[in-house]
């Protein structure tokens, strides 16, 4: 256990968000989500709901805020105007982290095309259709960075 750090975030998965430059992109993909054939690299998770991992990605996760959107969703093809209640759940927890702009709609294909240009997928065990994210790494000023003791 380390202190501040969410017991979620386990060392892989610290690991990959540590490794991820700016620009970079790492997808939390719903249960259905073909993870194994699409990732460069992969955490499972399933037995974690999608919205409590995005909750501690977040905590020490910076999104990026040189783009227009720094999170991106899966439409639903049948209702692409709709926005999951999943999806909902995501805008709620990244708002409260800070993020104050939308999340992007992303046609179901071009995002598993996006997905398989991720630096890292994790798969979670979320079971609501179109529970699918992506999230671009922002960076840290100066003053935000842990001083070396």
């Amino acid at each position: 256990m380390l202190r501040g750090i969410d017991p979620l975030l386990g060392p892989d998965l610290l690991a990959m968000l540590r490794a991820m430059g700016h620009g970079d992109e790492i997808v939390i993909a719903d249960a259905n989500f073909p993870a194994s054939s699409n990732a460069r690299r992969l955490i499972r998770m399933e037995g974690v709901a999608g919205p409590r991992l995005v909750k501690a990605i977040a905590s020490v996760f910076p999104l990026d805020d040189f783009v227009a959107n720094a999170a991106f969703r899966m439409e639903d093809s049948a209702a692409p105007g709709d926005v999951p209640e999943v999806c909902r759940d995501y805008a709620r927890i990244l708002k409260a982290a800070g993020y104050e702009r939308s999340i992007a709609p992303i046609e179901r294909h071009a995002f598993y095309a996006r997905a398989r240009e991720a630096y890292g997928i994790v798969a979670t065990g979320e079971p609501r259709f179109w529970g699918n994210l992506i999230l671009k790494k922002g960076v840290l000023p100066p003053d935000q960075q842990a001083a070396a003791p």
